[in-house]
């Protein structure tokens, strides 16, 4: 905090938050709008509800909403990470450097003509520039979503039901609004404190759940700005991962 501070002042610690706030919107009402549609397909009555059909609603819902909001989550982070550069960060110059970004033409020594020439071609080949730059990491966040959207909605989901059991349903549930007539009752509203503390506790269990795939694809997302820019692999993150700091990292 006092390098951030001695560098860029206050404005420092807010590194990145225009990128957060233009991802939040589109990513918050994809995931809710999608998590019904997908809960109502893969649920249609009662009697079919399971943990699983709302686990897999809950997954699906979370991976069609960070398809669509994953460039700005790169570059949020990017915006977040780079605090001590002497040129200053902005939206639009950490756009064009993802875009541009490219690793290094691998080394090699006098007796590997047949590897030096592999890699002129392969590098030729590569595209010097593009937008599959803004999705690094993506394949991490596609695994790691699975557990926590799913977890998440699945765990908001049953405490509800709890909270909503007669034995407490007098100190956690509003008054039933429905009407004398309806065929289909609706679902008890829970109270605020009810609410909140099933969202709480959602999101403690879903973040505990997907926390490793969420270092690891941070690790994947800073990749362009550190090192030699090589893209890094799931599996050869984590092993890096593990060699520094082992489970505990």
């Amino acid at each position: 905090m006092r390098d951030i501070n001695k560098a860029d002042g206050i404005r420092g610690l807010f590194r990145g938050h225009s990128a957060t706030l233009l991802r939040v919107f589109p990513y918050a009402g994809i995931k809710f709008l999608a998590y019904e549609q997908f809960r109502a397909a893969l649920i249609p009555d009662k009697s079919k509800e399971t943990w699983f059909r709302r686990f897999a609603s809950g997954a699906a819902a979370g991976i069609s909403s960070v398809f669509f909001t994953y460039p700005l989550e790169v570059i949020r982070v990017r915006l977040a990470f780079e605090t001590k550069h002497d040129t200053k960060s902005s939206l639009s110059r950490i756009c064009q450097q993802i875009y541009h970004e490219r690793p290094p033409a691998p080394k090699t020594t006098a007796g590997d003509s047949v590897v030096a020439s592999t890699s002129a071609v392969v590098q030729k080949a590569t595209p010097s520039s593009g937008l599959v730059n803004f999705y690094r990491g993506f394949a991490a966040t596609l695994l790691g979503m699975l557990p926590y959207a799913g977890m998440s909605f699945l765990t908001h989901d049953t405490i509800g039901d709890l909270f909503r059991h007669p034995s407490v349903a007098k100190y956690t549930v509003l008054p039933s609004t429905n009407s004398a007539g309806s065929r289909e009752p609706r679902r008890s509203q829970l109270k605020a404190p009810a609410e909140l503390t099933s969202g709480a506790i959602a999101g403690l269990v879903s973040q505990t759940a997907s926390y490793p795939l969420e270092v690891i694809r941070r690790r994947m997302q800073v990749g362009g700005a550190v090192g030699d820019r090589h893209k890094l692999g799931i599996s050869e993150t984590a092993s890096k991962i593990w060699a520094e700091r082992g489970w505990r990292g």
